[in-house]
């Protein structure tokens, strides 16, 4: 097991609302290491519409989630944050000292004074296929993400989706395996317009074999998945020959390990105050779309303003015996210094 790793701040969560934590609380010069389940920085905004346009954000008529992702790391590059991708938190338990120990799925460990739960709507966890027994072949020939395109090469490949992520990927292998059949339960597909333009190409070119229908079953030869059975929507049954399956039915929001925190839930939302955005734990914060509060409105832009008050909230606790100043970064020199910008002599 490596050391732990000893900081003032753990954001559990790297979306919009992660990531201005991170500025908030280095305004205040604290430090903190940022996890999340998904393997990018950007959280729901790069996962689900990396490409589609924001309109609300205070002082950007439009932006697009990869944007504002973008946008918010080049304003946090000052604090240098420390991002922890690809694990999820498992655990946090409170130390006799009052620190928090956190443990997470790939085996860190991180002992904090805060911590602050930036979790959306929760981890999000692929839609698994709806065959009962086929997830015995997940992770060897049934896929959700794609770690490592070359052992997909010369394959027999089926790609189940519609979406930009199952486009995405039928335009990259079309030429790099066997054969390559799209499943879609309809023929209108929601993605990008000229990824749907190149893949009805490739299909009337003959490298992508596109079937509209349901999945309703699989074979398996020698105990390896051999063919998925497809009903078309006229009824008929017809099989696709299979050796990796990469599925991609979307994402589903699961509050997870949080519900097993000891923290005050109110249908499947932590409880906080409006305030400090404390949870029911001091020394734990919860801002954005996880957290619930009367007259809460699910906005970034809330989670934004939620992000400053936990930030100046964490910072009294963190230095009870300090008064915290608020400062302007108009005209704070401390805060130039800090941000390394201005004249800081």
């Amino acid at each position: 097991m490596p050391s732990p790793i000893e900081t003032d701040a753990v954001i559990i969560g790297a979306g919009p609302v992660g990531l201005f934590q991170v500025f908030e609380l280095g305004l205040l010069e604290i430090k903190a290491h940022v996890i999340d389940a998904l393997p990018i920085i950007g959280g729901q905004c790069m996962e689900l519409y990396p490409d589609k346009p924001i309109y609300d954000i205070p002082a950007l008529p439009v932006c697009t989630g990869k944007e504002l992702t973008d946008n918010l790391l080049k304003q946090i590059e000052p604090f240098d944050a420390q991002f922890h991708l690809g694990q999820e938190v498992s655990m946090v338990t409170q130390r006799a000292d009052s620190r928090f120990d956190i443990h997470t799925s790939a085996n860190q460990h991180f002992i904090s004074k805060t911590v602050f739960i930036a979790a959306g709507v929760g981890a999000f966890q692929p839609r698994l296929v709806p065959l009962d027994g086929i997830d015995r072949f997940d992770g060897t020939q049934v896929f959700y993400r794609v770690k490592d395109p070359e052992q997909f090469i010369g394959k027999n490949m089926v790609i189940c989706g519609g979406g930009d992520s199952a486009l995405d990927w039928a335009l990259y292998f079309a030429d790099k395996v066997k054969q390559l059949t799209l499943i879609h339960r309809r023929d209108d597909i929601k993605a990008a317009p000229n990824s749907v333009a190149k893949m009805r190409e490739l299909c009337d070119a003959g490298k992508i074999q596109l079937r509209i229908g349901q999945l309703a079953g699989f074979e398996s030869k020698d105990d390896r998945l051999s063919e998925l059975l497809v009903t078309g929507i006229d009824g008929t049954m017809s099989s696709v020959p299979c050796d990796v399956m990469l599925a991609f039915f979307g994402l589903s929001p699961k509050l997870g390990p949080i519900a097993d925190w000891g923290l005050e839930i109110d249908r499947k939302q932590i409880t906080v105050d409006t305030e400090k955005f404390q949870t029911s734990t001091p020394g734990i914060f919860a801002v954005g779309d996880i957290n619930v509060y009367p007259g809460k409105k699910k906005l970034i832009l809330s989670g934004f303003h939620e992000a400053a008050l936990a930030a100046f909230a964490a910072a009294a606790y963190l230095s009870p015996e300090k008064t915290i100043q608020l400062q302007y970064t108009t005209t704070s020199t401390k805060l130039h210094k800090v941000l390394g910008v201005g004249n800081t002599e």
